[in-house]
């Protein structure tokens, strides 16, 4: 099944948090809080300005972002549980710089 978010709407898959701390001390699942990161699965094609053009989205698919707490509406689709959220609910992308990249 493909699904494709409308208007300025984005789809997103958490991305699962560390489930030991610096210490190594283990967090069950009850006590562990959703993460506010995430990548993008889907975009919509972008919402209409006043004149009625349309606003291409700056995100795209493959995008790892940061959200607030509350954002977006759960889902569950083809057994995964996503998100659906608009754009503007996107707090940054997240950006790996090179240097990084080559100590991975």
């Amino acid at each position: 099944m493909t699904f494709r978010p409308l208007h300025d709407r984005i789809l997103v898959r958490r991305v699962e948090v560390e489930e030991k701390t610096a210490g190594g001390i283990i967090i069950p699942d009850t006590a562990k809080e959703k993460p506010q990161e995430g990548e993008v699965v889907a975009v919509g094609s972008g919402a209409r300005d006043e004149s009625g053009k349309l606003v291409e989205l700056d995100l795209k698919v493959g995008d790892r972002i940061l959200f607030g707490k509350w954002s977006g509406t759960e889902i569950k689709l083809s057994g995964e549980d996503l998100l659906i959220m608009k754009e503007s609910d996107v707090m940054g992308v997240i950006e790996v710089s090179a240097t990084l990249q080559k100590a991975a």
